[in-house]
């Protein structure tokens, strides 16, 4: 017998990829558990499959940094404590440096991070979590259908109390741009395409700029409550805002940049945050 439980929850993390670099990334994760029908005449009780997998995915998954460990791009130096991590990509055109408390990062048996991979990691940590009588779990990950244009894009929130303070998660996310009350696609584009696979920084936190092999590279760190957070990346891969990086301030950044190019026109803008949630700014 099986038992589903599609979009069960989705994930908010960033990414290290080979070509890329740091990816901000959601996915939705949905579930099948075959296994025997126990005394309640059920595979497993929809309460605690919910329970179980979102707690788990949200302590692992969720608004950490998830990292191929057996990858060839990656140096990695840890401890009981710290994870200090070096990834080149590009054909190592680029590095990136990260160094974080241990629960900030996720390191995965797999040499790339994607759906499949990130599954089947899962999948083998899960087993022990879930009544013996459930015989297989598989475990999909895929991202949201958004119809118009998208961005990925990572941050840290040093103020949070929670784990949105972690210096790399992030987010594939949409928006809508109105101009005097009317879409406006083209704009939507542009700020998408400005801002793919970006790094949006606060500009308190950036510590030093530095150029090495001819490539300008920003050196940000903070201390919040998990720990001391370091991270180094290209310029050309970030965006710095003068507040802090919250969908909040995003969204109002947009709409007063807006309104700066173009004074003639009203804006409002709908910055998502991942799926079904953000904010609204109108300048």
């Amino acid at each position: 017998m099986h038992l589903f439980v599609d979009n069960l929850t989705n994930v908010d993390f960033s990414y290290l990829d080979p070509k890329r670099g740091l990816v901000g990334e959601t996915w939705l994760a949905s579930i099948v558990l075959e296994g025997a029908l126990d005394k309640q005449g059920m595979v497993c009780d929809f309460g605690i499959v919910k329970k179980t997998l979102r707690n788990w995915l949200d302590d692992t998954i969720d608004h950490s940094l998830v990292v191929a460990k057996h990858s060839p791009q990656l140096t990695l130096k840890q401890d009981s404590s710290i994870i200090d991590l070096s990834w080149c990509y590009d054909d190592s055109k680029y590095t990136i440096n990260c160094k974080s408390p241990n629960e900030a990062i996720t390191l995965i048996d797999a040499e790339i991070v994607t759906p499949e991979s990130v599954a089947t990691w899962c999948i083998e940590q899960l087993r022990n979590l879930l009544p013996d009588t459930i015989d297989k779990i598989q475990l999909t990950f895929s991202p949201e259908p958004i119809e118009n244009h998208a961005y990925h894009y990572s941050h840290g929130l040093k103020k949070h109390n929670g784990n949105c303070q972690r210096i790399a998660h992030g987010h594939r996310s949409t928006i809508s741009i109105y101009c005097d009350d009317q879409r406006d696609s083209n704009r939507e584009q542009q700020w998408c395409k400005q801002w793919q696979d970006i790094y949006i920084g606060t500009r308190e936190d950036l510590i030093s700029e530095e150029l090495i092999d001819n490539t300008n590279y920003y050196h940000f760190a903070y201390k919040a409550q998990q720990g001391d957070f370091a991270l180094t990346l290209p310029a050309e891969h970030c965006y710095l805002i003068d507040t802090d990086s919250t969908v909040e301030f995003i969204a109002q950044h947009i709409a007063n940049s807006l309104k700066a190019s173009a004074e003639q026109h009203n804006f409002a803008v709908r910055a998502f945050e991942g799926i079904g949630k953000g904010a609204i700014a109108f300048a």
